[in-house]
Order: C-alpha cells, then sequence, then structure tokens
C-alpha cells in the first residue's frame, strides 16, 4: 500500500551525500535499483538522477529500524519508490571504487513505501541490450537508465550555457510563431488545417529563418531562440521529424564576425561541459577543398585517407572503366587504406556491395602484398608501367590496399567519401574522445536538381553570394559561390549559416536564377520582400542543430539518445502510438475528408 509524504521532506540526492557527513542524518527518495535480504540484514541500493545510494536495513542496533519497517524492507522489489531517513555510516563492506558514494552507506532508521512496482519490461540498466523498440515502447523507464538522464542532463546544461554566453554578447532571447506560413522551398511541411479559415492551411517552421530575418529589419540586431522546428523527411540516426534548433542572426555583421561569436560559443561550451579545450581560430576549409580531399562537405578529419585524382595517371590506360569515365567528362580517383592489403577477396566484394549503395557501378582495387606483389582487379588492363605510376600517385607501400571509383565527380566524391568513413570504422580510427572542428566555407550557391530541371538553392534563397561572382548569376549560375559556411565536427555538420542578401537588386537576380517569376516570389515571400522596401541592415545568422552537438558532446550514436521522447524511422511514437485517426467529428469541423487509399 503506497504511503503518502506527508510531513516528509528530502534533504539530498543520493550523490549529494559524502563521507564528510558521516553521522548526520539524512532523508533520500528515489527507485530501488536492487534488494538483498541476507536474513537479519536487508541491503537495497537507492537511484534517483544523481546516481546510487547503499541503503542497509538492520533491526536491534543503534541508529537501525524497527520490526515493521525491517518488514517492508523485506518486501521492497526493483522500482519501489521509496523515501528513508538514516544515519549516513562509512561502509561496513567493501568499498565501491566504481560508485561515488562507494564509501558510505545509510542506515536506515525509517521506510515509507511511495509507490509501488510491477516487475519491469526490462532491466533498468546502464548500456541496455533489450532492443531499442521495446525500450521505445516503454520510454518513461528507458529514461530512467543512469546513461540516459547524464544525456538529458548535459543537454540541459548546454542550453543553459548557451543562454548565459549569448546574453553576455548582446542577444535578445524572442520567440517566433510555430503556425506559419507554407513557403514549399526545400523539405516538405507538416501542414496543420485552420478550422476558423476552411480549407486553409498552416505550416510548422522548417526554422525560424523568415521571422528572424524580420527581427533584424526591426532593429533587434542580436537575436537567439532555442526554437523547435519541424521537417517532413525520411529519418536517419541523426534526424528527426520535429527538433531543436540553436538559432541565431546577426545584423551589421559579415562572415568573420558570425564565425568569431560562434567559435568563442563552442570553445566555452566545451570547456565547461567536456573540460575539452577548443584550438581557436578553428580550421576553415573551402567547399570545393573539403570535395577534392575528403569526397564530402562535412569531412572528418580525425583520420586521413584523403581522396587523391589519379585521372592524369591512368588516362590512357585500356581499361574501359576509367577510359568511359574520362571521356564522359568525369574523373577517376581514389583512396589509400594503409595496412589493409591482406584483405580477404571477401571481405573486398562486400566493400563493392557498400559502394553500390551510394550510386556506384563498381570498385576497382590494387592489394599490395607484404612481399610486394600485386593483386588487382583491372591489372590485365595495364601495362607494368602504368600500374607503377598509378600505384605511386596514391603513396601505395607495401601492405596498403588501394581503392578508385571512376565515374561522374559528383558521383565518386559521394562514394569515395562514404567509403572512406566506412574504412575509417572498420579499421577503428574513430575516436569519439577526439574533437575535430572545422568551417566549410564558400559553397555552391546553386546546385542543378534534374527532378525539376532547374538550380535550386543549396541553402536557401535568402544567402548571399560572393561580390565576386555576381557577374556569372546569369552565364554561369553554377560558378557563383555563397557566403555561406557550415562547421562541422567529426564528420557530422553541428550548424550552418550564411550572410543575407539585403539588396532588392541582388534579391531578385536570385529569383530569376532560381526559376522563380515576380509574382510566384512575392506570392510565396512577400511579406519578407515588402519589409526589405524599409530600410534593412545587412545581416547573417547560423542556426546548430542541437540535437546532434549534444550527441556527439555525449559521445552516442544517434541523437535518439539525448531527445526525451524521440520517433522511430516512419516518423511515429511507439509509446503514444502517434500519429493516429482521429473523430469524424475533430475532421468535419476543420472541412476534411480522408480519402482511403485504394489497395493495389
Amino acid at each position: 500500500m503506497a504511503e503518502s509524504m506527508k510531513g516528509l521532506h528530502r534533504s539530498h540526492r543520493c550523490t549529494e551525500v559524502t563521507k564528510e557527513m558521516i553521522d548526520s542524518e539524512v532523508t533520500l527518495m528515489g527507485w530501488v535499483q536492487k534488494s538483498r535480504n541476507k536474513g537479519g540484514i536487508v541491503f537495497v541500493d537507492l537511484r534517483d538522477r544523481s546516481g546510487i545510494m547503499q541503503l542497509i536495513f538492520e533491526t536491534g542496533c543503534e541508529n537501525g529500524i524497527d520490526e515493521e519497517g525491517f518488514e517492508k524492507a523485506g518486501k521492497l522489489r526493483s522500482e519501489f519508490v521509496i523515501a528513508v531517513t538514516g544515519i549516513v555510516e562509512a561502509r561496513s563492506g567493501a568499498v565501491n571504487p566504481n560508485l561515488k558514494t562507494g564509501e558510505i552507506e545509510v542506515r536506515a532508521k525509517s521506510l515509507r513505501v511511495l509507490s509501488e512496482s510491477e516487475t519491469p519490461p526490462f532491466p533498468i540498466e546502464e548500456d541496455s541490450k533489450t532492443r531499442e523498440e521495446l525500450r521505445l515502447k516503454y520510454r518513461y523507464l528507458d529514461l530512467r537508465r543512469p546513461d540516459l538522464q547524464r544525456n538529458l542532463m548535459m543537454r540541459s546544461q548546454v542550453t543553459t550555457l548557451v543562454r548565459a554566453f549569448m546574453a553576455k554578447e548582446g542577444f535578445l532571447e524572442i520567440e517566433t510563431p510555430t503556425l506559419c506560413k507554407s513557403t514549399p522551398e526545400g523539405a516538405r511541411d507538416y501542414l496543420v488545417p485552420s478550422r476558423v479559415h476552411p480549407g486553409c492551411f498552416y505550416a510548422l517552421p522548417q526554422s525560424p529563418q523568415l521571422y528572424k530575418q524580420l527581427l533584424m529589419c526591426s532593429g533587434y540586431d542580436r537575436y537567439i531562440q532555442i526554437a523547435r522546428c519541424y521537417r517532413d523527411e525520411d529519418l536517419r540516426a541523426d534526424r528527426q521529424p520535429e527538433f531543436t534548433q540553436i538559432d541565431m542572426e546577426l545584423s551589421f555583421v559579415d562572415v568573420d564576425d558570425v564565425i568569431d561569436v560562434n567559435e568563442r560559443l563552442l570553445a566555452y561550451l566545451f570547456k565547461e561541459v567536456l573540460d575539452v579545450d577548443v584550438q581557436l581560430p578553428i580550421q576553415r576549409m573551402t567547399w570545393t577543398e573539403a570535395m577534392n580531399r575528403f569526397g564530402s562537405d562535412k569531412p572528418d578529419l580525425r583520420f586521413g585517407m584523403e581522396l587523391t585524382d589519379i585521372s592524369e595517371v591512368v588516362k590512357d590506360t585500356e581499361f574501359a572503366v576509367f577510359k568511359n569515365a574520362l571521356e564522359a567528362g568525369g574523373t577517376v580517383r581514389g583512396i589509400n587504406a594503409k595496412g589493409q592489403g591482406g584483405m580477404p577477396r571477401k571481405k573486398i566484394d562486400k566493400l563493392v556491395e557498400f559502394v553500390k549503395g551510394y550510386g556506384a557501378k563498381g570498385l576497382a582495387y590494387v592489394a599490395i602484398q607484404e612481399d610486394g606483389t600485386v593483386k588487382s582487379s583491372f591489372a590485365k588492363f595495364m601495362t607494368e608501367e602504368q600500374m607503377q605510376a598509378l600505384i605511386q600517385a596514391m603513396d601505395g607501400q607495401n601492405g596498403d590496399l588501394l581503392l578508385i571509383a571512376a565515374d561522374k565527380t559528383k558521383l565518386v566524391w559521394d562514394v569515395l567519401g562514404a567509403l572512406r568513413l566506412e574504412m575509417a570504422n572498420q579499421m577503428g580510427l574513430l575516436d569519439k574522445n577526439e574533437f575535430r572542428f572545422v568551417w566549410i566555407t564558400e559553397f555552391p550557391l546553386l546546385e542543378w536538381s534534374d527532378e525539376e530541371n532547374r538550380f535550386t538553392a543549396m541553402h536557401h534563397p535568402f544567402t548571399m553570394p560572393m561580390e565576386e561572382d555576381l557577374q556569372y548569376i546569369d552565364s554561369d549560375p553554377g560558378r557563383v559561390r555563397a557566403k555561406a559556411y557550415d562547421i562541422v565536427l567529426n564528420g557530422n555538420e553541428i550548424g550552418g549559416g550564411s550572410v543575407r542578401i539585403h539588396q532588392n537588386d541582388i534579391q531578385e537576380k536570385m529569383f530569376e536564377a532560381l526559376g522563380f517569376t515576380k509574382e510566384r516570389a512575392h506570392e510565396q515571400f512577400g511579406f519578407l520582400l515588402d519589409a526589405f522596401k524599409y530600410g534593412v541592415p545587412p545581416h547573417a545568422g547560423l542556426a546548430y542543430g542541437l540535437d546532434r552537438l549534444v550527441m556527439l558532446m555525449a559521445k552516442q550514436d544517434s541523437i535518439r539518445d539525448v531527445i526525451a521522447f524521440p520517433k522511430v524511422k516512419d516518423a511515429s511514437c511507439l509509446m503514444t502510438e502517434a500519429p493516429e485517426r482521429v473523430e469524424e467529428k475533430q475532421l468535419q469541423e476543420l472541412g476534411i475528408e480522408v480519402a482511403e487509399a485504394e489497395e493495389e
């Protein structure tokens, strides 16, 4: 039978009790982690969000518990919620060096069972081996695990520190609406029907982009928000349909000003939370350099294995794969997996299958044995001199494995960028305790979409082109670079932003390049364009993915481990079973009829 809290007050959390408090009386409350009844004595591990405290229940001794209390203690089970008042003592048994409270215990004088518990569907323990689907169904139990609790406490600490740092830097925290106008550039919007305006819909914000630019027009000069954002897109380990941004915008600034305040913010966060010193200034790399060296615009710099362009070296070979790629205007590039020359053929075949998942037709390889002999998938098409020139160009040594892709340049970048990470993973080169930051700058302003048969904005339509490239916006739009920048950590883009366009003529040119008519531009973004008629300052901004940033700081593999109630791959919640059908009456009020999907 559950007892009440009447007259009882918790004095400390478990790990707030220290050996300096020996002989003091404390009142602790929490969950029973485990209970061991040894006959005349009951040991209980009490758990709260701070950690574990060992409790002792024993009768007939000084500061001991009465018979009724001892009987209750003997019936305690895992996950019962209890309150205990007792005296802090030095451990009578062996000290536990793995516990913060490993040198002390609390001898219970009184016990209240505040709530009983059924047997949980899985053990509440660190590094749970229970399958994720079951843990997410009972997420309220999963969240009791100490490792998840540490992650969420770190997340809370990060947001508190961000707010404090940015306030000191003169930023104002301003909330923007979450019921917005739909602007379908980019990912799909989540739509919200309006009861008051039948047939009309709000959209949930993909980001506060337009509002924060309007705040700059309104003279607020430095804005910040911990903002909820929504995108109706497919999920990955580092993506959710709803997520949180650390969103900011600054007026009267250029690229270096935004980078400066953010470098200092990152250095402050990593020092305060992890006691890690971030070396400033953070390295910068242009988009073109990143793609050529690493095949990715979010390169992981914790290891080498850089791409080598061997197009010139192999241009005269008879190997059709290389020849055809180069004749079609593509490239031949490769990576050198040091020390992997002895990889069995079966594992190499698996790598071939891996790259096919990124659009490659295949993967050429040269395996240099420890004795210097060469095994290759295409040696018969090469002269001895050509093969040696290739090996030399890729710095091939005895024991190395050279992996080569040939196709359109963008595809080769994608394939080798992914393969480079896969090899680093297999070779154990990814150290979660190392934090390697890099700014990627000078992105292309536009990218061609085969699907839409037009240029689309690589970031968004309000990104400022680099002044020296404006001359190409009509004649060669693909050549124009943007004043855009991403901050990358260990191969993950944790934040991105740009200088915004504040001149009307440039904004019109941008819309033209994107294939917008003036009417369509005004239909979608009229309120922003109108605001720009009344004196707009030069402005720029950046937004971090808070979930992704905390995931890396907490050394986790998925953002689900740093979000309290995450969704799964089909954007559903296993715990609440959302989304689900609603009552017909609700749909009628909104003027909505659900069309049943026809069976195949």
